[in-house]
């Protein structure tokens, strides 16, 4: 059971269940995972005419759009633990109706407070869904699989941006003042409806381990069973106690490598739509076909780097790599939006492949030194603390425009973030090939090394 290899003869089935494991699943998570970030970003949209109309400026919207994060840290781990508890149906039929409904009560953010208060209680929903859906994964495909269906997952969210901008734009010019309602109301209400319904089909469709799906054979089921328990025992160095990896210091590495990470993303989800308003577009549904262009382009970058990184086994230079191209983007937005809207544009599109495509990638970096508890819980605790980026870079962006008339400054701030993320990777993370079994103890004795150093 200890060894990732396996025969010629066992290797070919085992490639068809998982292209049937990898079918039956991804599609429809990647469905939950767009309606959720269409749910969680659509600010960045209705921003553009919702501010005018209430009088508010650019530090409360860039406030009500962090805010998301701070219910998302509280309550991110306690409903990451549950779901290994109680598995994922429950979990996520939870958490999906919960934004849902939250989304569409957005209708009512009329005051700064309800809006602070309904994005707070929008992070408090969906906290929980994204590092599920990581530790979900886990249960089904062994690392060397992974980062594809990581990164086939996290695509969604750029496709969600391809669906939700020129959507968004839509809503807002074709249903604005029906029934005494703004464009902007208009989006909660038509964005938010499918999440609620798609909530009852995660019942109906997920099933939480392999072992009680029935769509498998039993045959399937076992080969199965036994190339995770093989993937699981690879490593005997994997943390398995959340108290132990936290002394250790590696769940801080890799907290302080995702915060940098998401504070480039958050940037450019909640203020990349502005981005575009500020080089000359005007019109709601042009600013929304700019963005899908861009996401889309970040959603092949995020599948492309996944893909290759299954391929070498590799995936701490795909990350750091990525991150730099990210923070390339990002510099160069700022120096170019005053001077060339197409190049603003190119480096915004740059800024958004590089910086998603670092995502899915980065994920496998924890799953190779944690298992088991130190898994759920490392998982969520990562995220949800790396996401406390997610509130202070839209506030920080939206108070530097307040102050100084411009985004450039706040773009460099983030970009210089960015490249921290990378220093971090190239210094604190160990080398490792997740193809190569003969290098566990290699990386087992690197994780050791860098764990005394801390």
């Amino acid at each position: 059971m200890g060894s990732t290899h396996v025969t010629s003869s066992a290797k070919a089935p085992l490639d068809l269940i998982y292209r049937k494991i990898f079918l039956r699943l991804l599609p429809f998570l990647m469905i939950l995972w767009t309606l959720a970030w269409i749910d969680r970003v659509n600010i960045g949209f209705v921003k553009l005419t919702m501010t005018e109309d209430l009088g508010w400026s650019e530090a409360v919207y860039g406030l009500g759009a962090g805010i998301f994060f701070i219910g998302y840290f509280i309550f991110e781990v306690p409903s990451n633990l549950l779901l290994q508890k109680i598995g994922a149906k429950k979990t996520l039929m939870r958490i999906t109706i919960g934004w849902g409904l939250t989304s569409i009560a957005m209708i009512f953010a009329t005051t700064p407070t309800i809006f602070y208060s309904l994005r707070f209680l929008l992070g408090v929903f969906e906290a929980g869904f994204y590092p599920g859906i990581i530790l979900y994964l886990t249960y089904w495909f062994p690392a060397k699989r992974r980062a594809k269906a990581f990164g086939t997952f996290m695509s969604a969210s750029a496709f969600a941006g391809v669906l939700g901008g020129p959507l968004a734009g839509w809503i807002m010019n074709t249903f604005d003042g029906v029934n005494n309602l703004n464009g902007w109301q208009w989006v909660f209400i038509v964005e938010g409806t499918p999440s609620v319904l798609a909530g009852f089909v995660v019942w109906l469709y997920l099933t939480d381990r392999p072992h009680q799906a029935k769509w498998l054979t039993v045959e399937e089921q076992e080969l199965v069973a036994e190339d995770l328990a093989a993937d699981n025992n690879a490593v005997e160095g994997r943390e398995h106690s959340l108290l132990q990896s936290l002394k250790s210091g590696r769940i801080w590495q890799f907290i302080a490598i995702f915060f940098c990470i998401i504070s480039a993303n958050s940037a450019l989800t909640f203020f990349g739509p502005t981005l575009v308003q500020e080089v000359g577009f005007k019109d709601p549904l042009a600013i929304g076909w700019i963005m899908a262009a861009v996401n889309l382009a970040g959603g092949i970058g995020m599948i492309l780097n996944g893909l290759h990184c299954d391929k070498t086994g590799e995936s701490r230079w795909h990350t750091a790599t990525a991150v730099t191209f990210g923070a390339a983007g990002l510099a160069g937005a700022g120096l170019l939006l005053n001077v060339s809207a197409a190049g603003t544009l190119l480096c915004l599109g740059l800024a958004i492949v590089g910086t998603m495509s670092a995502i899915p990638v980065f994920w496998q970096m924890p799953n190779w030194f944690l298992a088991g508890g130190a898994a759920a819980g490392g998982v969520a605790l990562i995220n949800s603390m790396a996401n406390l980026a997610g509130f202070g870079a839209p506030f920080l962006l939206g108070a530097v425009k307040d102050s100084t008339g411009s985004l450039s400054p706040g773009l460099f701030i983030v970009a210089g973030v960015e490249v921290l993320a990378a220093l971090l990777i190239l210094k604190l993370v160990p080398s490792f090939r997740t193809t190569d079994a003969a290098a566990a103890p290699a990386v087992q004795d690197a994780s050791k090394e860098s764990e005394q150093a801390v």
